[in-house]
């Protein structure tokens, strides 16, 4: 069975994305190897993503304390067409790495993104670390930022073997693409977008058939921000159009009881540095006869009318119920 998807930090993407882009201009030499396949010289450091650097792992502002002293062994990948992968992303490069490396990770990964569409998007793609019989030892997501139009970028994601009887890595694909426009990119920190406010999902929980995601919102804004009623959600499909016949429900006891989304709206005011949160519920029950199953990737949210639109991706599986509840924004009072 495959494992659960693991998240790289999205306050390391930034880093990562840059040190990935200068790897295309990196020189042969010490501490360089060079990917298969590839024309360009690749250096050991860019294929180490900072967080899978020993000795601790620097803020995302400033150079890793300590770099890859190493170079990573290059494993084989099948042949590969010109031009980019499906969904724009293909994976360029697989290798593994020594306890003396100076590199945490047991093996990496480098892909491209290649930014297909007419507006700058922010990428989110999943890379399948594969065994010899093709099963996933490990899938990993990594976050690309603000890839422009018809621009290529590089970038890696790396894993760590979590215990000794794993298998060996001998492949990697791209597993699952998501993109949104830059504009509508979700964030939990980092610098504080115009509207004064991150929204944001979690990864949320499944049981039963049941799925509950929570939906927050951090004021990080120097003003008083107001919320009074639900989230206004679009539900979006992989081509990001809108998905008709899906019926949002206010509340979410209709859905199921416990999950949290009950109880009458009432005003929120967050202070700066304060946070609430929603909650979307839904089941993904298949019926014989009823339609067909909905699976919807994203939803666009404006937490309250006339608020900039942010598209989260909560991997919408609504099965034949075509039923979405939401939870009215409450104040999050264990939020810091």
């Amino acid at each position: 069975m495959p494992t659960a998807s693991r998240t790289v930090p999205a306050a390391l993407a930034g880093v990562l994305l840059l040190a990935a882009c200068g790897s295309q201009s990196a020189s042969q030499g010490d501490g360089a190897t060079r990917a298969r396949g590839a024309g360009a010289p690749v250096s050991a450091a860019s294929l180490c993503p900072s967080d899978f650097v020993q000795y601790g792992s620097p803020p995302p502002s400033v150079e890793p304390a300590v770099t890859p002293s190493g170079t990573p062994t290059p494993l084989p990948l099948p042949s590969s067409t010109d031009g980019p992968g499906e969904d724009g992303v293909k994976v360029t490069g697989l290798y593994a790495w020594g306890q003396d490396s100076g590199c945490d990770a047991d093996f990496s990964a480098e892909f491209e993104v290649t930014n297909q569409g007419t507006q700058a998007a922010t990428y989110t793609v999943t890379i399948s670390f594969l065994s010899a019989s093709g099963g996933a030892v490990d899938n990993v997501d990594q976050t690309v930022a603000s890839v422009a139009p018809g621009r290529t970028v590089k970038a890696a994601v790396a894993m760590t073997k979590t215990a000794g009887h794993a298998p060996e890595v001998t492949g990697a694909e791209v597993l699952k693409v998501r993109s949104v426009p830059v504009g509508e990119a979700s964030s939990a920190s980092g610098a504080c977008p115009a509207s004064g406010v991150h929204v944001y999902a979690d990864r949320g929980d499944a049981a039963m058939g049941l799925r509950v995601v929570g939906l927050h919102l951090v004021n990080c804004g120097t003003r008083t921000y107001e919320l009074n009623g639900y989230p206004r959600l679009e539900v979006l499909d992989a081509d990001h159009d809108i998905v008709d016949g899906v019926r949002i429900l206010q509340g979410t006891d209709r859905i199921s009881t416990g999950t949290g989304g009950t109880g009458r709206p009432q005003r929120v005011t967050l202070r700066p540095g304060e946070a609430a949160q929603s909650t979307l519920a839904w089941r993904n029950t298949t019926e014989a006869g009823v339609g067909d199953p909905v699976n919807a990737p994203y939803v666009r949210v404006r937490a309250k009318q006339g608020a900039d639109p942010v598209t989260v991706m909560p991997e919408l599986d609504l099965g034949t119920t075509g039923k979405l509840g939401v939870g009215p924004w409450k104040k999050d009072e264990t939020y810091r």
